[in-house]
C-alpha cells in the first residue's frame, strides 16, 4: 500500500512524499529522508536555535543518479527531524550535472555560506557558493547561488573529475580564510589548500596540506582542532593555539575507509605535520571500521561540542532498494574528542539519543560459561539501545597480538570468527531466531599488547559481512 504523507508536522512548505505504509526495515534511531537515495552528509550546522542537516540526495530514485540535490532537514534536538524542500538542485552551467558534496561555513555576523561541488556541462568538478535568501528565517528554507560562480576550477595537474568536497573553512590570525578541497592526480590523493580574503576569490597554495600515493581520491576531507587536555568540549574550527591539536580526516576512495591523522598545524607555514603515518601505525588511525564513509563534523556552539555524522550505505541490492523505496542512512550522530593520551579520537553517541529509549529491560549478575547463551527476555522491538558490561576474572593469560603484523579484519573473518580463544569470543546475538540459526553476532576478543590490553570488537552479519574495530583497555 502507498500513502501520501506530509513530512512536516508544522505546515512549513515541506515536500509531500509517496512512501510505503509498511516499512519493516526502516530505522528509528538513524536519520533517513522519507524516500529514495541518500549518501554524504553535507555540512551540518546550528543556526538560531535550530539544527540543520544537509545531505546528498536523489529525489527521483533509490539509486545514485545524475540529478543529485542537497536535501535539507531541521531539528531542535538532533533526533526528531522535519523534512524540508531540498535547497540546491542542478540549474546552471556550473552544476547542471549535479550538486555534490560540500560544507557550511558561518561568516562574521552569523551569516552561513554553502560551498559545494558542481558538475558542469563538461562534467568537470568545480566549486560554487550559495547563501540564504532570508537570514531571519531560522529554518533557512531558501538559498541563492552566487552570481560569481564558479569560484574554483581544477588546477593544472589535477583530474577534472577528481576535485571536490570542500571542507568547512577556517579563518587564520591574518584574517584570511582557508579551505581544503579533496583531489587526485592519477591514483594519488591530495588535500589542496586555498586562501581567500573575501570568501569569493580563492588562491591555491603551492603545496597541498597533505598528499599520499595509491590511495585514490581524497574524498570528503575534514580538518578541525581538538583540545589536547582530553576535555570532551569541542573547539571552533578557526581556533589555532597551543591548547589544541588538529585532526585531518580523509575518505580514501580506493580503500572505502575513513582515515584520520592527529598532528600539529603551523598556519604561518601552512603545514600540517602528522604525529604518525597510518602506514606505520595501521588500524589505530581508522575512524570507523564499519559501514561508515564520507563523514562530516561540525562544532555545536549551543553545547560546545564537536559532532560527527557518517553515511552508512548498507549492503542491500539495487532490487532491494527499489522494493523498499529508499537507500542509505546516516550513522547516529556522535560526539568526538581527543583521548587524554593524545594518541587517538574518542567517540560516543550524543546524549540526545537517550530520548528514544522507552521500555527498559535489565539483567544483572549472570555468569557466562564457555559455549553457553543466556536469553534476554522481554525485548519485542527490532531496534534497541543496549548497554552491556562484561566483567572478566583475569586478563593476564590473554593471547598476544602484534598489531603491526595482524589485521583485525582477518581475526574477524569467517575463518576466525568461530574459533575459541583464551578470552573470547563473547558478546551478543541480535535479531536471533528461536533456534538461533539466524542471528547477527556482535562479539569481543581480548588480547595482550606491549604495555596494554586490546579489545577486538567484531560484527558478523549472518556470515555475509564482517566488521571489526580495535579498542584499547
Amino acid at each position: 500500500m502507498i500513502m501520501e504523507i506530509n513530512a512536516s508536522p508544522d505546515n512549513i512548505n515541506s515536500v509531500k512524499y509517496n512512501v510505503h505504509e509498511k516499512q519493516p526495515y526502516r530505522t528509528w534511531y538513524h536519520f533517513q529522508p522519507p524516500q529514495n537515495w541518500m549518501n554524504d552528509p553535507n555540512g551540518p550546522m546550528y543556526y538560531k536555535g535550530v539544527y540543520h542537516f544537509f545531505y546528498q540526495h536523489n529525489p527521483y530514485a533509490p539509486t545514485f543518479g545524475r540529478h543529485m540535490v542537497w536535501g535539507h532537514s531541521v531539528s531542535y534536538d538532533l533526533i526528531n527531524w522535519i523534512h524540508l524542500n531540498h535547497i540546491l538542485e542542478p540549474s546552471e552551467s556550473y552544476d547542471i550535472n549535479g550538486c555534490y558534496s560540500g560544507s557550511i561555513t558561518t561568516l562574521p555576523g552569523e551569516k552561513p555560506v554553502i560551498m559545494y561541488t558542481g558538475s558542469d556541462t563538461n562534467k568537470h568538478q568545480i566549486q560554487n557558493l550559495a547563501m540564504p535568501k532570508n537570514l531571519s528565517d531560522p529554518f533557512l528554507r531558501e538559498w541563492v547561488k552566487d552570481p560569481q560562480n564558479p569560484i574554483m576550477i581544477p588546477p593544472s595537474g589535477i583530474d577534472v573529475e577528481g576535485f571536490r568536497d570542500p571542507t568547512t573553512a577556517w579563518q587564520g590570525g591574518d584574517g584570511k580564510w582557508r579551505v581544503i578541497i579533496g583531489a587526485k592526480t592519477g591514483d594519488d590523493g591530495k588535500a589542496l589548500l586555498y586562501h581567500s580574503d573575501d570568501f569569493v576569490n580563492w588562491k591555491l597554495h603551492p603545496n597541498p596540506l597533505y598528499a599520499s600515493d595509491n590511495t585514490g581520491m581524497f574524498e570528503c576531507p575534514d580538518f578541525f582542532p581538538v583540545h589536547i587536555s582530553g576535555s570532551k568540549s569541542g573547539v571552533d574550527t578557526s581556533i589555532q593555539n597551543s591548547s589544541v591539536k588538529h585532526v585531518l580526516k580523509m575518505s580514501y576512495q580506493n580503500k572505502q575507509l575513513e582515515y584520520y591523522f592527529l598532528g600539529e598545524y603551523f598556519p604561518d607555514q601552512e603545514k600540517f605535520i602528522p604525529d604518525a603515518d597510518w602506514a606505520r601505525t595501521g588500524l589505530d588511525l581508522i575512524l570507523d571500521h564499519g559501514m561508515f564513509y564520507a563523514s562530516k563534523s561540525f562544532f555545536d556552539n549551543a553545547k560546545k561540542r564537536r559532532i560527527l555524522w557518517g553515511w552508512s550505505k548498507e549492503c542491500d541490492t539495487t532490487q532491494d532498494d527499489y522494493e523498499k523505496g529508499w537507500a542509505g542512512l546516516q550513522s547516529i550522530p556522535r560526539q568526538v574528542w581527543l583521548d587524554k593520551s593524545g594518541k587517538w579520537l574518542m567517540q560516543w553517541p550524543i546524549e540526545e539519543v537517550e530520548k528514544l529509549r522507552d521500555k527498559q529491560v535489565s539483567i544483572t549478575g549472570e555468569k557466562l560459561i564457555g559455549g553457553s547463551t543466556i536469553e534476554v527476555s522481554g525485548i519485542t522491538a527490532s531496534q534497541v539501545d543496549v548497554e552491556v558490561l562484561f566483567e572478566l576474572p583475569e586478563l593476564e593469560n590473554a593471547e598476544w597480538l602484534d598489531e603491526s603484523e595482524v589485521d583485525s579484519h582477518l581475526l574477524c573473518s569467517e575463518e576466525y570468527a568461530s574459533r575459541s580463544g583464551i578470552i573470547g569470543p563473547f558478546g551478543l546475538l541480535a535479531l536471533a531466531s528461536e533456534d538461533q540459526t539466524e542471528h547477527t553476532a556482535i562479539f569481543f576478543r581480548i588480547y595482550r599488547a606491549p604495555n596494554r590490553y586490546l579489545c577486538l570488537m567484531c560484527s558478523d552479519q549472518s556470515r555475509l559481512f564482517l566488521l571489526s574495530s580495535l579498542f584499547n583497555l
